[in-house]
């Protein structure tokens, strides 16, 4: 691993995360004071919260209340980019039939009941409780079968976003179908171009199976475009049509990626709670090492319990203990499924974490924070 010349720029070995974590926050902040140098106008730094979830295909109940894992206690973040997998069942109804757009509109309530902590509005409406405080806005939002992504900024924010506009990849089903793939949601904030890209890669732990996953996400990242216009708005010329052309890119989702190593031995380590040794053997940090894929990402490091699989309302893991050969194909070992990672200057990643408390799903939400730096150029908004 340590003869790979580009491993430095990618997700970084966790043996080497400690030493790597203060030198990265150094290259940050002077690389924020060089673009305030270099620049034509200013910079403006946000705090912008991203969140993966696969919800398992189970309906959310009316009561359930997303204030925890929003973190939403805290009143400190501009941008909420919450991406969801398998919103429905992935059957063969809901992959080649319409669009079951009744489960979105559900998360999108709930949503928006945390973000604006308000489940029975006052009298004022709407207009006269913008004026009390800055609520959250929605940007945008998209669904391709069970993948779904909502975007929402303070409303004092939302006149600086232009140009917002998805992009949908299948790549299940005959490597085209929305059971797995990607949507993605890009927008200007200011000056500077973001591009959120919300993945569910192709599962299984049998050997190759890692393989079919990168080449999900290169399909996804290849095949990934954005229209020339947005709303009837034409977009300019030089806007990013592809997502490695942005400026700050975050990418998250049920990637998939499981522990290479024997069951039995992956039990013991959980038991015991090793989670660094059970990371030495995680595919998507040995196939970084490798450089096959992600080139150029980041990620930060991994100090919380696996997020897959557990049994619904329980945080029992998932291992059967019957070794009986008939059980025995239904056994998930542990693992790191659902990730964040982020590529680009001038962002910056300061948390990222699990959040344990919500066991609706097989898998558990993981949320990261990050501080973006936007440029503003005096001679466009002077």
């Amino acid at each position: 691993m340590g003869e790979s010349p580009s491993l430095a720029q990618m997700i970084w070995p966790r043996s080497a995360a400690a030493s790597r974590v203060h030198r990265f926050v150094s290259e940050f902040l002077g690389l924020e004071k060089s673009i305030m140098r270099e620049g034509q106008g200013e910079t403006i730094k946000y705090r912008v919260f991203a969140g993966t979830w696969n919800v398992g295909g189970e309906a959310p109940p009316d009561d359930l209340d997303l204030e925890g894992w929003l973190d939403t206690k805290a009143d400190s973040y501009d941008i909420y980019v919450l991406g969801f997998q398998e919103i429905v069942q992935l059957n063969a109804r809901n992959v080649l039939g319409p669009k079951q757009r009744s489960a979105a509109m559900k998360w999108q309530l709930l949503i928006e009941d945390a973000l604006n902590n308000r489940r029975s509005a006052q009298d004022g409406g709407e207009e006269a409780m913008d004026q009390e405080r800055d609520v959250f806005r929605c940007v945008m939002s998209k669904q391709m079968v069970g993948i779904f992504v909502s975007v929402w900024t303070k409303s004092g924010l939302r006149r600086h976003v232009r140009h917002a506009s998805a992009s949908t990849v299948g790549a299940g089903v005959l490597g085209r179908l929305g059971n797995k793939g990607a949507v993605s949601v890009r927008f200007l904030l200011h000056d500077t171009s973001f591009c959120f890209v919300c993945c569910h890669l192709a599962s299984g732990g049998e050997v190759g199976d890692a393989l079919r996953r990168n080449a999900d996400a290169a399909d996804i990242l290849s095949r990934t475009s954005f229209l020339n216009s947005s709303g009837g708005v034409p977009a300019p010329v030089d806007l990013p049509k592809k997502i490695l052309d942005h400026d700050r890119v975050v990418l998250l989702g049920d990637l998939n990626y499981r522990i290479a190593m024997d069951d039995g031995e992956a039990r013991q380590l959980v038991r015991a709670r090793k989670w660094s040794m059970l990371q030495e053997n995680d595919e998507l940090l040995l196939e970084l090492s490798e450089g096959r894929q992600f080139y150029g990402w980041r990620e930060g490091v991994v100090t919380f319990a696996p997020t897959y699989k557990y049994h619904r309302n329980s945080d029992k893991l998932y291992w059967c203990a019957d070794t009986g050969h008939r059980r025995q194909r239904q056994h998930r070992a542990p693992a790191w499924c659902d990730r964040i990672l982020w590529r680009g200057k001038g962002i910056r990643q300061i948390r990222y974490e699990r959040c344990g408390g919500y066991r609706l799903s097989d898998h558990r939400p993981v949320r990261a924070v990050f501080h973006a730096v936007c440029e503003v150029v005096e001679s466009k908004h002077g």
